[in-house]
C-alpha cells in the first residue's frame, strides 16, 4: 500500500476521514435506502482501492500516483453516483422486465470491470480470476452437460444482476452489510487500535502467562485472541502482535517454524471468537435471519475450546523441550496493568449490551463513545483532534479490502442464484456421498477449504455457503449448524497447506520456510477440524438444547483437546514413544466420536463419567506440573 507525505496525505486521509464520519452519523441518525447507503459506502472505497493500492507490488516504493490510477479513481466514482441519484426511478423499475438503458449498460460495465481490477490489487489476484471465471461459467453453461447446464444471460442481465438490483450482485446485500454493520466494528476497532488496548491485550497475556512453560507461546494465543476478533483480518492479526511474540518465543527457545505457526493458528482463531468475529457474525445474520446475539452465543464454546488447545499443545512442547518462561523482569508489572484495565471498558460494555438486547449497531455506536471518553482517563491515551483524525482514517482504509471482497462476493451470489448452480450442485454432492451426510460433510470441507486458501474467510464463507449450504439443509442439517461448518473451514484454509496466508505472514515475521510453518500450523490447529463436524452432528455445542448435554459435549470435548494435544506433541506425563501416541489420539478420537450420539450425551450417567475422567486427567496433569516446577527450581 502507497503511504503518502504531505498535501496528498491530508487529502486522501480527509477522503476515508468523510467516509468514516459518514458511517458513524447514519448509526446514530438512521441509514439511508439500501442503494444510496451502499452507493455511498463504495463511491468512496472503489476510488481509493486504486489510489492507495498501486497496480503491481514493484511500484509499492513509488508513492506518485501514475496519471492512469487517477483516471481509474475517476471512472469508479461514477456508476455509485449514477445508483444514488436515480434511486427512486431504478427502485420502481421492474427487475429483468423493464429494459437497461445504455447509459446502465456502460457504466454497470465500467464498475464490473473495476472491481475486479480493485480486488486483484486490494484482496488477491486468485478472488479476481474465481469471479471471472464464474462470469465465463454463464457463457458455457448451455454447452454444458446436467446439473451444469443453464441458459446464456443476455448482456444486458449480466449488467443488471451485477450492478443494478440490491438483492444481490455489487450493491447487494452482502455489501449492505459491510456499509452499516461491518464499517461501524470497523471504525470501533481502529478506535481501540489507536488508544493502545492492543498493546494492552498484549501486556494481559504477558502477566497471565509469560513466566509459566512456555510463556511467550501463551501470550501469542492469549493476545490474538483477544485483538483478532476485532481486527477482522487473520494476515493483520499475525502482523499485529507477532511482531512482538515470534521474536520472543524464538529468543527462549522454540524453533522459528513453530513460533510463526503458534501465531498463525492463534490469529486465524481470532475470526471464530466472539464478539465480533471479524466480519463473519454480521454476513451470517443478514444471509440465515438468525439473530447476531444468537450466532455469536454459539460459537462462544468452539472458539474456546480452540483456544484451550492451542495453549495445550504449546505447554506440551515447553514441557517436552525443557522450554521456560519469561523473566520476572520483562513482564510489566501488575500495578501498571490495573491501571490500564480501563481500556477493556469498552469491549465489555459492547459484549453486555450485545447480550441484553441492543441492536449491533446501537451497541457499537456506544463502545466507540465509552471507549473515546475512557481514552481520558490517562494522558497518553487521550483522543486528541489528530488522534480522532487518524482514528477515522485507519477506519476508512481498513475498510478497503473488506469492501471489495464482499462486493465481489456478491457478484458469485448473483450468478449462482440466477443459474440455479448452488441447487445443482447439491445434488452433485447428494449423488457423489450416496446420500450419507458424513461423506457430504468431507466434500463440502474440501470446498470451503479451497476457496479459502485463495480468499479472505468472509467472502470465501459466502461463496462456500451459497455452493454447499442447500446441500446440507436438503439432509436435515439445521441453518445454524450448516453455515457455522462452512464458516469455520473457510477459516481454516488460512492454515491449511499448500496456500495458508497467516501461516505465510507468521513465516515471514519468523524468517522460517513457508510451507514448513503452514504443516505446523495446521497441526496445531487440528482440533478446529473437528470442531464443525460436532456442531452438526449435536447442536449442544452451539448451545442448543439442555444443559446437560451442554455440559457433557464440552467435557468430552476437553478431553479430546488434552489427549489430542498430548499424542500430537509426544508429552503428555512424559515423552511417548509412537504406540503411546496413537493410543492417545484414538482415545481423543473416541471422544470426539462419542459427541455425535446426541441421546448419549444427554444422559446424566454420561455427564458423571465425562467429569470423572476429566477431573482425574486434570488432576494427574497439575501433580505432574508442580513435580516439573519444583526439579527446575531445585536445578536453579
Amino acid at each position: 500500500m502507497r503511504e503518502f507525505k504531505g498535501l496528498q496525505k491530508w487529502i486522501i486521509g480527509g477522503w476515508l476521514v468523510v467516509l468514516s464520519s459518514f458511517q458513524l452519523y447514519t448509526a446514530i441518525f438512521g441509514i439511508l435506502q439500501p442503494r444510496p447507503q451502499r452507493g455511498i459506502h463504495l463511491m468512496f472505497l472503489l476510488p481509493a482501492a486504486f489510489i492507495l493500492y498501486p497496480a503491481t507490488k514493484k511500484l509499492i516504493t513509488d508513492n506518485k500516483i501514475p496519471i492512469y490510477d487517477w483516471v481509474l479513481a475517476g471512472l469508479a466514482l461514477i456508476p455509485p453516483i449514477y445508483l444514488i441519484i436515480n434511486n427512486d426511478y431504478l427502485t420502481e423499475r421492474l427487475k429483468f422486465v423493464d429494459p437497461v438503458l445504455p447509459i446502465e449498460l456502460i457504466l454497470g460495465t465500467i464498475n464490473i470491470i473495476l472491481l475486479l481490477e480493485a480486488i486483484r490489487r486490494v484482496v488477491v489476484p486468485a478472488m479476481a480470476i474465481l469471479i471471472a471465471s464464474f462470469i465465463g461459467f454463464l457463457y458455457v453453461a448451455p454447452y454444458l452437460p446436467g446439473v451444469f447446464y443453464s441458459k446464456a444471460p443476455s448482456f444486458s442481465d449480466l449488467v443488471e444482476m451485477h450492478y443494478l438490483i440490491t438483492d444481490s450482485g455489487i450493491y447487494g446485500a452482502i455489501t449492505g452489510v459491510t456499509a452499516t454493520f461491518v464499517a461501524l466494528f470497523v471504525i470501533f476497532g481502529a478506535v481501540m487500535e489507536t488508544t493502545n488496548t492492543g498493546r494492552f491485550f498484549t501486556d494481559l497475556a504477558s502477566r497471565l502467562a509469560g513466566k509459566s512453560r512456555g510463556g511467550p507461546a501463551k501470550i501469542a494465543i492469549i493476545s490474538s485472541g483477544l485483538f483478532g476478533s476485532i481486527s477482522g483480518v487473520a494476515a493483520a492479526n499475525v502482523y499485529s502482535t507477532g511482531t512482538f511474540t515470534i521474536p520472543l518465543m524464538k529468543r527462549l527457545g522454540y524453533r522459528s517454524s513453530f513460533a510463526g505457526a503458534v501465531e498463525a493458528s492463534a490469529s486465524v482463531g481470532g475470526m471464530m471468537m466472539p464478539p465480533v468475529m471479524g466480519a463473519g457474525a454480521f454476513v451470517m445474520a443478514e444471509i440465515t435471519g438468525i439473530p447476531y446475539v444468537k450466532i455469536i452465543i454459539a460459537a462462544t464454546l468452539g472458539s474456546i475450546l480452540y483456544y484451550i488447545s492451542l495453549i495445550y499443545r504449546v505447554h506440551f512442547t515447553a514441557l517436552k523441550e525443557g522450554l521456560k518462561g519469561m523473566d520476572e523482569k520483562d513482564v510489566r508489572p501488575l500495578k501498571a496493568i490495573l491501571k490500564d484495565c480501563y481500556l477493556l471498558i469498552p469491549m465489555v460494555a459492547l459484549v453486555v449490551m450485545l447480550l441484553i438486547g441492543y441492536s449491533p449497531f446501537r451497541a457499537a455506536i456506544v463502545a466507540i463513545a465509552i471507549c473515546f471518553l475512557s481514552s481520558f482517563l490517562k494522558r497518553e491515551t487521550w483522543m486528541t483532534p489528530r488522534k480522532i483524525w487518524d482514528t477515522l482514517r485507519l477506519g476508512g482504509q481498513n475498510m478497503i479490502m473488506i469492501a471489495m471482497a464482499c462486493a465481489g462476493a456478491g457478484m458469485v451470489v448473483s450468478i449462482v442464484t440466477h443459474t440455479g448452480l448452488a441447487l445443482g450442485i447439491a445434488s452433485v454432492i447428494t449423488n457423489w456421498s450416496g446420500g450419507y451426510l458424513f461423506p457430504a460433510l468431507l466434500l463440502i470441507m474440501v470446498t470451503s477449504l479451497t476457496l479459502g486458501m485463495g480468499l479472505p474467510c468472509t467472502p470465501a464463507y459466502i461463496i462456500a455457503i451459497t455452493i454447499g449450504g442447500p446441500a446440507l439443509l436438503a439432509m436435515d442439517c439445521s441453518m445454524l449448524a450448516s453455515h457455522m461448518f462452512v464458516y469455520y473451514f473457510a477459516i481454516l484454509a488460512g492454515v491449511t497447506p499448500p496456500v495458508c496466508i497467516a501461516a505465510f505472514c507468521g513465516a515471514a515475521i519468523a524468517g522460517s520456510k513457508p510451507l514448513e510453518t503452514g504443516f505446523e500450523s495446521f497441526k496445531l490447529a487440528l482440533v478446529a477440524f473437528i470442531v464443525p463436524f460436532v456442531f452438526v452432528y449435536n447442536e449442544a455445542l452451539l448451545m442448543q438444547g439442555n444443559v446437560i448435554g451442554i455440559l457433557t459435549v464440552s467435557t468430552l470435548l476437553l478431553i479430546c483437546v488434552i489427549l489430542s494435544a498430548g499424542g500430537l506433541t509426544g508429552y503428555l506425563f512424559q515423552k511417548m514413544g509412537i504406540t503411546a501416541r496413537i493410543l492417545t489420539l484414538t482415545l481423543a478420537m473416541f471422544a470426539a466420536v462419542l459427541c455425535s450420539f446426541r441421546e448419549m450425551t444427554h444422559q446424566p450417567l454420561m455427564l458423571a463419567a465425562s467429569i470423572t475422567i476429566f477431573a482425574i486427567l486434570s488432576y494427574l496433569l497439575s501433580r505432574k506440573n508442580k513435580q516439573e516446577q519444583l526439579v527446575a527450581t531445585s536445578i536453579l
